[in-house]
């Protein structure tokens, strides 16, 4: 366990969590200390408005930091530019200062800010609104304005609050209506910019050129001012986003209280048993709850991270149990807050946490990104949350106003989580990530290009802006589908419907599953179709507002899942089953000693074959069939290839394998390799998904793959291929530091594994692990370096 090095709020709070522990159980692994920070302020530039310094002087901000200073002096002397530095350090006033001149200055200025969720922008949009500047005209064009409001945003709007859903959507397909707006655009804001990676990173990347041709139809040049967490390389990402050259601003000058950071992993329960009697460790979600309560009934403030919808509203319902065994008062002021809700309820929330009303929230990342909400005392992150920026965000929250303050995290059952709880160097000392896109991806290249050419032709030059010989090739390909005509000027759309309504940018499946309520009829959300098959197949548990139903029946074809009011004693978890082939290798390194690791294209074919049932102490109850249809996926893998003599050698080297062994030992290192890969491909375990077989018919050998959950592939599993011997090594450690004796979720069972986490070899798994990379690098060598790196690096700013 870290030193701690001093006493303050953080470690009080720590104290009453650790005071609720069972005797006997040591749930810490690591507490650290992050030193306060103090602030550097610099003056108010002098291009700025007289009347905007005193607006802002009345909301609190009596001057700005330096680095808010440097940001806006940039965007206002015209440069791209963004500003990489921690939560609650201001970035909202960087690109209000440069904004709100120009607004003030020219009456005929317009602005578009981006915000990657409603909950951001609806929060700076009040910001803006409540400096009551006049002739600012800030409104929100999103999928909450009401249609009779959306034609005075278009011809009033000097500043529209607007989302990449709805510029896609709503604002660049009607350019025509929009071209006064188009016409005087000054500044484009991109919040959060640091969110936009992926499949869903791509589209905006996209996105964003669209919206450059469009303002260059109009004859304007707008300054991109962009705004992220600390990442590596940030002029760099923000670069390839936007798709011009950017300027980074990344010396943090804002104040930071002390924070208490503490590393926790909800101990084995030996009096339970899992899937196939694997010990089950007491679930992220319980433990977070119970760590809530306490947090609550201290009276300090505090916002518990989830993974999933699901989750939040389990964590909150668990908390408010706990706490109305001590006040019923306590209870109600703990609520659950997640995508999904309708937009009365998320507004009613965001008012009661902001008041104080509410102490204890159990929220998805849906509150991870800069909604103002101050005063905070802990932070409770259960699960990681996929990458190091996002891990930071929200730990982040913790004493946003300067003092002192606790972050747990706490870990679920999950290879990637056990690895970060017992390794605390590659939470706390390594580099945050660079963020992973690929606009080039022909998948998402084509629907694109297909709306741009719905928007205005395309031509030649601006076949540049998108992607040059990717671009062409696309382009070509959409005339050979008659998708697009070829005339002289350019290339034109063919149909009389536009494309925009047929293109999913968030990458998540397309149209909406309704979810009703048989009885009363009422609609109580949405989820995303490709997804539905997981959260609302029939007899699922569904979650909403803290009531509890089950589904009666889900049809995608009319996508909508009916279910009733139940309140049962167990949980559901979905389980799939799936197949690969190769299409293309793309890359392929033989190493001598009998493995080859290659990265290429893959057609994956997976189908949701059933469910378990789970009671809350994490016990399996049964296993429930399910009839749903296949779906074929074309994408990319990283696979390694392991020889028999490799495998079955016993000489040093070797892993030394009966032949009986080895499917379960493939199948132990897949599953904890795509349980790691987000430590080193900024992705999610939801993101990815893998293969194991004794013998695949298209390599000839023992396989392994890894493969991206998305068509045309995000880049994932390209990263997996560059690190490989990294990746593979904090594999290798992640099982070999599980305390389980033969197999756990913690190491190498799968939550979705379709075989029933059949067979499985935890001993086997490391033989494999230490034999490939004996091959192709060295564990020793390698992990060691990778720490070394770490430590080096220094601490991200929070």
């Amino acid at each position: 366990m870290g030193a701690q090095q001093e006493t303050g709020e953080g470690n009080r709070l720590l104290a009453r969590v650790l005071a609720g522990v069972p005797s006997g159980e040591s749930p810490l692994t690591h507490v650290s200390e992050l030193p306060e920070r103090t602030a550097r302020f610099g003056g108010w530039p002098d291009w700025v408005p007289e009347d905007v310094v005193a607006a802002l002087r009345a909301t609190g901000v009596p001057r700005p930091w330096t680095h808010q200073v440097e940001a806006a002096s940039l965007a206002r002397s015209g440069r791209h530019v963004v500003l990489a530095t921690g939560t609650a350090s201001g970035k909202s006033l960087a690109y209000q200062l440069p904004v709100l001149s120009a607004l003030t200055a020219d009456p005929k200025a317009t602005a578009l800010y981006l915000a990657p969720t409603k909950a951001l922008g609806a929060d700076q949009l009040r910001s803006v609104r409540a400096l009551d500047l006049p002739g600012v005209r800030a409104a929100a064009f999103d999928g909450d304005t009401p249609t009779a409001e959306r034609d005075w945003v278009r011809t009033h709007g000097r500043w529209v609050f607007s989302n990449p859903d709805m510029l896609h959507r709503g604002v660049l397909p009607a350019h025509a209506r929009w071209s006064t707006f188009f016409r005087r655009l000054t500044y484009v804001v991109v919040d959060e910019c640091h969110t936009y990676r992926g499949v869903f990173g791509s589209h905006v990347a996209l996105l964003l050129r669209r919206l450059r041709r469009i303002a260059q139809r109009y004859g304007a040049d707008p300054v991109f001012v962009l705004a992220s967490a600390t990442v590596a390389d940030p002029a760099a990402s923000a670069s390839r986003l936007v798709g011009v050259d950017c300027v980074a601003v990344t010396e943090d000058a804002s104040p930071r209280g002390a924070r208490t950071v503490a590393l926790w992993e909800p101990p084995l329960r030996a009096e339970l048993s899992g899937e196939h009697g694997a010990p089950v460790r007491r679930s992220a979600g319980s433990e977070t709850a119970r760590i809530l309560a306490d947090l609550v009934i201290e009276g300090a403030r505090t916002l518990a991270f989830v993974r999933s919808r699901r989750g939040a509203e389990l964590t909150a319902l668990g908390a408010r149990r706990i706490l109305s065994e001590v006040d019923g008062l306590l209870a109600n002021r703990v609520a659950a807050y997640r995508a999904g809700f309708l937009p009365e309820e998320r507004r009613a929330l965001e008012r009661s946490l902001a008041s104080g009303e509410l102490l204890g929230v159990a929220t998805t990342n849906a509150l991870e990104l800069g909604v103002d909400i101050a005063g905070l005392d802990a932070v409770v992150v259960a699960g990681y949350p996929g990458t190091l920026a996002s891990f930071w965000q929200q730990a982040g929250r913790a004493g946003r106003a300067g003092d002192s303050a606790l972050v747990v995290f706490v870990a679920r059952d999950d290879p990637l989580d056990t690895y970060l709880v017992h390794n605390p160097a590659a939470v706390l000392d390594r580099p945050v990530e660079a963020t992973v896109l690929d606009p080039a991806n022909p998948y998402v290249l084509a629907p694109q290009l297909a709306c741009a050419a719905a928007e205005l032709p395309l031509t030649p030059d601006c076949l540049e802006t998108f992607g040059g010989d990717a671009a062409r090739a696309v382009v070509d390909q959409l005339v050979a589908d008659r998708v697009l005509r070829r005339r002289q000027t350019g290339w034109y759309w063919t149909s009389h419907q536009r494309p925009h309504g047929d293109v999913d940018i968030r990458g998540s499946g397309g149209d909406q599953v309704v979810v009703v309520e048989a009885d009363s009829g009422r609609m109580l959300g949405t989820v995303d179709h490709g997804s539905a098959g997981w959260q609302v197949h029939s007899g699922a548990v569904y979650l909403h507002q803290g009531e509890s139903y089950v589904v009666d029946a889900l049809d995608l074809d009319d996508g909508l899942a009916m279910v009733h009011a139940e309140n049962p004693d167990w949980t559901t978890s979905p389980r799939d089953v799936v197949d690969i082939s190769v299409v293309r290798t793309v890359r392929e390194e033989r190493h001598e000693g009998g493995v080859t690791v290659c990265l290429g294209e893959v057609e994956v074919t997976s189908q949701v074959v059933g469910y378990l049932r789970r009671l809350p102490s994490g016990a399996v109850l049964d296993q429930v069939p399910l009839d749903l249809p296949a779906q074929t996926l074309r994408t990319r893998a990283v696979w390694y290839t392991v020889s028999e003599e490799l495998l079955r050698g016993s000489a040093p080297g070797g892993a030394g394998l009966d032949p009986a062994r080895v499917p379960g030992a493939l199948h132990a290192a897949e599953h904890a390799a795509i349980g790691l890969l987000p430590l080193f491909a900024t992705c999610d375990r939801w993101d990815i998904g893998g293969v194991s077989t004794a013998l695949h018919a298209d390599t000839g050998e023992a396989t392994v793959f890894v493969h991206d959950g998305h068509p045309g592939g995000a880049g994932f599993a390209d990263r997996g291929f560059a690190a490989l011997v990294p990746w593979l090594a904090a594999t290798r450690e992640a099982i070999a530091s599980c305390a389980c004796p033969a197999g756990c979720p913690s190491c190498v069972q799968s939550p979705k594994c379709g075989n029933g986490n059949e067979p499985l070899d935890k001993a086997g798994g490391l033989a494999v692990l230490d034999a490939v990379l004996g091959v192709v690098g060295g564990y020793g060598v390698q992990h060691d370096q990778l720490e070394g790196q770490a430590i080096q690096a220094g601490r991200p700013t929070v």
